[in-house]
């Protein structure tokens, strides 16, 4: 079974930056989306983005449109989550998850269809 995990989380000030991974442990990552979701304390799990295993389409949530990039390596073991101009809002565990697919590019951030997720990482925006 897939299994991934995140890191790069950490304490940031607002407009700095985080760079998030999602590696995968034994598996390459070439026919799997990837989505990133975030859950702040109190508020229910949100879609930030997704990228499609082709890496053709990208989508984010557009609370961090123009802010966040989502990007694959070329080994296809590790998805990134580039956050910059971090706003105390951006607060929350961040999660990686995958799905497999035949479809290479689509991507949806569906929190149902994703069967695989990491045990997140803590995202804290704070002066």
């Amino acid at each position: 079974q897939l299994q991934l995990v995140e890191s790069g989380g950490g304490l940031v000030q607002p407009g700095g930056s985080l760079r998030l991974s999602c590696a995968a442990s034994g598996f390459t990552l070439d026919y799997y989306v990837i989505g990133w979701f975030r859950q702040a304390p109190g508020k229910e799990r949100e879609g930030v983005s997704c990228i499609s295993s082709n890496s053709g389409n990208t989508n984010y949530a557009d609370s961090v449109k123009g802010r966040f990039t989502i990007s694959r390596d070329n080994a296809e073991t590790t998805v990134h989550l580039q956050m910059d101009n971090l706003k105390p809002e951006d607060t929350a565990v961040y999660y990686c998850a995958a799905y497999s697919t035949i479809v290479q590019a689509v991507c949806t951030m569906n929190s149902r269809v994703f069967r695989s997720w990491g045990q997140g990482t803590q995202v804290t925006v704070s002066s």
